[in-house]
Formats: C-alpha cells, structure tokens, sequence
C-alpha cells in the first residue's frame, strides 16, 4: 500500500459509518412512524459521497506511478 493507501482506507471506513448512520435514522423515522425520509438524508448522502469520492481519488494516485520519483531532497 503506497502513501495515499492508508487515507483511503480510512474514508472507506468513515463511508461505511456514514451509511449505517443513515440507515439507523431511516429506522428511527420509520419506527416513529414516519413516511418520508429525514430532512438531513439528503444532505448526508451527499457527504457520504463526497468521502466516498475521495476515496477513489486516493486509491488512484496509490496506483499511479510516484511523480516526485527523481526531485531532489526538498529538507536540505
């Protein structure tokens, strides 16, 4: 697993929580007996995707070839 590899897994994970938290509120509201979904569903969907976007985007520069490969040591 290169650099990016191990953020990648840790958006993949926070995916995974975004989703059961929207599923339990989904649950919730349907037990409370309501028949639309939660006001916030919307919006939360949409971070869920924009970390899951992330993720992918990480996964591929992990997989791309290092473009700092030969640049001089920037400490110095």
């Amino acid at each position: 697993m290169g650099d990016f590899g191990s953020f990648a897994d840790r958006l993949e994970a926070l995916t995974a929580d975004l989703d059961e938290f929207a599923f339990d509120r989904l649950r919730t509201a349907a037990a409370d007996g309501h028949t639309t979904r939660p006001a916030s569903d919307r919006e939360l969907t949409k971070a869920r995707r924009a970390v899951e976007k992330a993720a992918h985007i990480l996964r591929r520069l992990d997989e791309e070839p290092d473009d700092l490969a030969g640049v001089a040591d920037l400490d110095r």
